[in-house]
């Protein structure tokens, strides 16, 4: 081995180990307590931090400092982190949301605080706590990997964080104390944090935001590792530290040459970027808290006031007036959070690289240096800067289609440190860049005149993709995605929608505040500034255009009349509270309002209480008169949905009495889950005006089954046919567009929006054109009254059951598939369901009921199969069937 291989390899063993350290951190931390801990980077500048601190600053030995900084300060923090942070979210319900959240809520408070205490310029003065040579950092590895590993295997605390993993709550009732273990686990991953920092920090630059970002940009280690296996992440953390050390030996030349360059001195965020959008995603949960109620309407005042605060700049001068402008530009790129993160559900951490990508190309198209291009005004720059990063947004928008949670933010997050890395940094793309303003704006005050006017595009342009149609439609996929897509929501595309308009909206920011600043300046769209921005949104209400105002308004102010890293610091004390009030301070003060406002009972007047005495005869007989757990307005009611309603195909024809040909049929039906077969040739059709039953054991493949039909499980073989044709390969969206809806067991309603607002969604999405459908809908199902403009969450069981409901209704479906919909229903309200199944059926709708409510079933159904192990074993009446299936039970 030649002696610059040899040293080349030293130094990529010394890095990878500093790699290698920080998976073994995050994997624990991970097993633990299932959070991806975002502020691992920035635990361990904070160590790196405090051990110069006491070093250079107090002159303490050497020995001392560390052992003070690693065995005292680092776990003691994972400790306090856990206490205080993730065990109240635990405690709440655990939900991965709101701990993704608080953990980068962690990562921007320190952050800010550190750059505070210690101000935002490099240290170039680390003590170096191992010598330069790389093995006794690789010891160091290898020895926490085998003790984890170790322990892990053969000790009660192993098999204590095992079970904790597999089932928390379980855990706890076997005695187990979760709390303990989730304590230890964090106090050893942030003993591995702030042993990273001090080992990089003699070696890079230390800062509060260099350091912190390095740190993170070897997660790719973890994820490879599938956050679980040690031995991977090490291999992978000493592989990739070697093959970036030996890619510097080589120079290429060509129109390539610096992007190649780049790529091989950058090898860690290239591995990022294939571990966040090409390997399988880690985490499949919701990944950003939803208010729980929905949103009050903003009084109108409010508006009045934030607008005469946004022209207050208008009276300033100099250098406040100059400060102000990044308020408008920065108000435009949180906007874009609030459609894709507030509205629609989806995380993104990549909107610094969007709004970066507006000001580089608003510039590049300035001054004639984009490719193919000529030079253009400035502000026609802006426009045409939009309309070109906003098919970028494609580079989030698709890996969102098949992840969700932890998998997308890590997936957003690398295309943000990757824009950053390969076009940011590098002078081959921003070398002697300058940005000027349009030509008649080019003082402060008019430029702010211009930033507002696009402000007040920007501001309708958001209001529309989350009001009306289109904003509902994100809300549902926001609540409840499956639900969503039953309605006839085509999820796919409507999250392409959300993150190429946040990418626009962004661009025209960045491009907007590229200007205000009269350059390109690739620090003001740093990565950490992706993750400052997506908190400061999601803490002052992620679906308010009033928060990301409120949000540009609070960053620009702290930071410009304090030292900088105020505003970090303060969003992220908000953020680490933020599962404490998920729709922002704002609704947390309107909960609060509510709860102390003293409520008293409503008193009539001496007129009215004999007016109600007069009427109570009157209403004792309606009340006899009345059948009993009716849910609609009546016969009338019934009636009218019956003929406006009643879909095309069946319209004013009567109800067979013996159906020709079924109306949706499945035949030769297969299903596996890994070696498990779930469906074993099922052969199944669905007759117009009939009820269809399954029933069978659990486990006997019924649930299975009914995701064919309804199609969000494609077949291994087998083939679904609705009147001849063949929708096998078509999403559930599609589906419910042709008529096929569907309920499912767990209730899958929108809990932010109302409950007409529910319903209207399954009529926009199944194409219905009757503008009084929605209305016949609800009172058929006895939703028309009061309760029709309450919001979901918080309804009782049966209510949201009858939401359901009417929301597959509302599109007008042929076949309405039901999956054990009398579930937490009482005897009132099961007898109401089946008298309104009965009113679908007769109206020519053909209805299958997956149900254990065997006496319902028989009540209910005309035909009834038994499914068992994957396969139908007898079909037939539903006396026959049933008695039949009782005598076999009882043997």
């Amino acid at each position: 081995m030649s002696s610059l291989t040899y040293e080349l390899t030293l130094a990529g063993l010394s890095v990878g180990s500093a790699a290698a350290l920080t998976g073994i951190g995050l994997i624990v931390t991970y097993r633990a307590t299932g959070v991806l801990n975002f502020a691992h980077g920035a635990v361990a500048m904070v160590c790196a931090y405090v051990l110069r601190q006491c070093v250079v600053e107090w002159g303490w030995p050497l020995w001392l400092a560390a052992g003070v900084t690693l065995l005292v300060l680092a776990p003691g923090l994972g400790v306090v982190l856990e206490r205080f942070v993730f065990r109240p979210l635990a405690v709440l319900g655990g939900d991965p949301a709101q701990t993704l959240v608080a953990s980068i809520g962690v990562f921007v408070l320190l952050v800010g605080g550190a750059a505070l205490l210690w101000g935002q310029g490099a240290r170039d003065d680390a003590p170096e706590l191992v010598p330069d040579e790389p093995w006794g950092q690789l010891a160091v590895v290898l020895v926490l990997a085998a003790g984890v590993a170790a322990v892990v295997r053969w000790t009660r605390f192993g098999r204590e964080l095992r079970a904790v993993v597999d089932d928390r709550q379980l855990a706890v009732l076997g005695g187990i104390d979760a709390d303990r273990v989730a304590a230890a686990g964090w106090a050893f991953g942030s003993f591995t944090a702030g042993l990273t920092g001090v080992l990089l920090a003699p070696y890079v630059r230390l800062d509060p935001y260099g350091l912190s970002l390095l740190v993170m940009e070897v997660v790719a280690v973890a994820v490879a590792a599938r956050m679980r296996s040690l031995p991977v992440a090490v291999v992978v953390a000493l592989g990739i530290g070697v093959a970036q050390s030996q890619l510097t030996r080589l120079h290429p030349s060509g129109w390539g040459a610096p992007l190649l360059q780049t790529a091989g001195t950058n090898l860690f965020v290239v591995a990022l970027l294939v571990a966040a959008l090409v390997l399988p995603g880690v985490g499949t949960r919701d990944a950003l808290p939803r208010t729980a109620t929905a949103r009050a309407a903003t009084p109108p005042g409010v508006w009045i006031v934030a607008a005469v605060l946004f022209l207050l700049p208008l009276g300033l001068a100099g250098r406040d007036l100059h400060t102000s402008i990044q308020v408008p530009a920065l108000a435009v790129v949180l906007l874009s959070l609030v459609v894709v993160t507030g509205r629609g559900g989806q995380i993104s951490l990549g909107q610094a690289a969007y709004a970066g990508l507006g000001a580089l190309f608003t510039a590049l198209l300035a001054a004639g240096r984009f490719p193919g291009l000529p030079a253009v005004p400035e502000l026609a720059a802006l426009a045409a800067a939009v309309v070109l990063v906003a098919p970028f947004g494609l580079l989030t928008g698709w890996p969102a289609i098949g992840r969700r949670g932890l998998a997308l933010a890590l997936a957003t997050f690398a295309v943000g440190v990757g824009v950053s890395r390969f076009v940011f940094d590098q002078p081959y793309a921003t070398s002697g860049l300058s940005l000027g303003r349009p030509a008649g704006f080019e003082g402060d005050r008019a430029y702010y005149v211009l930033e507002l006017l696009l402000l007040a595009i920007a501001l309708p342009a958001a209001h529309a993709l989350r009001r009306g149609r289109t904003g509902r439609a994100l809300a549902a996929m926001r609540d409840h995605e499956a639900g969503a897509q039953a309605a006839g929501v085509p999820v796919p595309s409507l999250k392409l929608l959300a993150f190429v308009a946040c990418a626009a909206l962004a661009a025209l920011g960045g491009g907007m505040l590229g200007m205000g600043l009269r350059a390109f300046d690739p620090a003001a769209y740093d990565p950490v500034r992706g993750l400052l921005w997506f908190a400061a949104v999601v803490v002052l209400g992620a679906d308010s255009t009033l928060g990301a105002l409120g949000a540009a308004a609070l960053l620009v102010g702290l930071d410009a009349g304090a030292r900088g890293g105020v505003a970090a610091a303060l969003i992220g004390v908000l953020a680490v509270f933020v599962g404490r009030f998920p729709g922002g301070p704002y609704e947390a003060l309107r909960t609060a309002a509510d709860r102390l406002r003293p409520r008293r009972a409503p008193a009539l007047t001496p007129a009215g209480a004999r007016a109600r005495e007069l009427l109570r005869p009157v209403e004792r007989r309606a009340a006899r008169t009345a059948p009993a757990g009716a849910t609609a307005t009546g016969a009338t009611a019934r009636a009218a949905y019956r003929r406006s309603n009643r879909p095309p195909a069946f319209r004013g024809t009567s109800t067979p009495s013996a159906p020709a040909s079924p109306l949706l049929t499945a035949r030769r039906l297969h299903a596996h889950y890994g070696g498990f077969t779930a469906l074993d040739g099922v052969d199944l059709d669905v007759f117009p005006g009939r009820i269809t039953a399954v029933v069978g054991p659990n486990g006997a493949g019924k649930s299975t089954m009914f995701h064919c039909l309804a199609g969000t499980l494609r077949p291994a073989r087998g083939e679904v046919r609705l009147s001849g044709r063949d929708i096998t390969a078509l999403p559930a969206h599609a589906r419910t567009r042709l008529g096929v809806a569907r309920t499912f067991q767990q209730l899958a309603v929108f809990p932010s929006l109302t409950v007409a607002e529910n319903v209207r969604v399954g009529a926009e999405q199944g194409r219905v054109t009757d503008p009084g459908a929605v209305e016949r809908t609800l009172r058929l199902l006895g939703l028309g009254g009061p309760v029709r403009a309450l919001p979901a969450a918080g309804l009782p069981t049966g209510t949201l059951r009858r939401v359901e409901l009417a929301r597959a209704l509302a599109g007008a479906p042929r076949v309405l598939l039901l999956d054990e919909p009398a579930a937490g229903l009482d005897t009132t309200e099961v007898a109401a369901l089946a008298r309104v199944l009965k009113a679908l059926a007769a109206d020519g709708t053909a209805l299958l009921v997956v149900e254990h409510d065997l006496d319902l079933v028989a009540g209910l159904a005309d035909v009834v199969h038994v499914m068992t192990a994957g396969r139908i074993v007898a079909s037939g009446p539903p006396g026959r069937v049933l008695d039949a299936l009782g005598t076999a039970a009882g043997r």
